[in-house]
């Protein structure tokens, strides 16, 4: 799957998952935006990927995550998460 498309897909499936419509968003993005991003259309910029998940209440990393597991099937949480953490090791990150 594309990277876009996955994106749409992990935004549209989460939204759904906490029971959100496209109008709940509404003071964040318009629902006409809303929607060219669940079809793969457009992609966010980091600032509006920050606004939808915090709508959300989730992190910004969460749908970047579940957009990458969509584009690689054979990718597993554990090893996505473990790659991130080893990536994020090397930079010295605190935490």
């Amino acid at each position: 799957m594309e990277l876009n498309q996955a994106f749409g897909v992990a935004l549209q499936r989460l939204r759904k998952s906490k029971a959100l419509t496209q109008e709940d968003f509404s003071t964040k993005s318009s629902r006409t935006y809303l929607s060219t991003l669940e079809r793969g259309l457009k992609s966010p910029t980091l600032e509006k990927l920050q606004a939808l998940a915090s709508v959300m209440g989730v992190q910004p990393l969460t749908l970047l995550a579940y957009a990458q597991l969509l584009c690689d099937e054979g990718l597993s949480l554990d090893e996505l998460l473990s790659r991130v953490r080893d990536e994020l090791a090397l930079l010295h990150v605190e935490g």
